[in-house]
């Protein structure tokens, strides 16, 4: 009666290659490795180019705004004049 061992080692008769030599590793690594250095581009770009705080205190003496500014309001407060 012989057993079968699923190890490569007792498939080859020898030892087994290194963890690096397996593809399987380097798909379980990679997919969390891509992400984490997307995340630091992404913050080296928020970082480098920020977006610019907008002034709103011009587009409440503007009358052309104040349709918006009034809609705006109206749909804040649920309706209540």
């Amino acid at each position: 009666m012989t057993t079968r061992n699923a190890t490569p080692a007792a498939a080859t008769g020898g030892e087994s290659p290194p963890w690096w030599r397996y593809k399987m590793v380097w798909l379980v690594i990679g997919g969390p490795l891509v992400v984490v250095v997307a995340s630091f581009i992404t913050l080296a770009l928020a970082i480098r180019h920020p977006d610019p705080v907008l002034d709103t205190s011009a587009a409440a003496t503007d009358p052309a705004h104040l349709p918006a500014l009034q809609a705006r309001n109206h749909a804040a407060t649920g309706g209540v004049k």
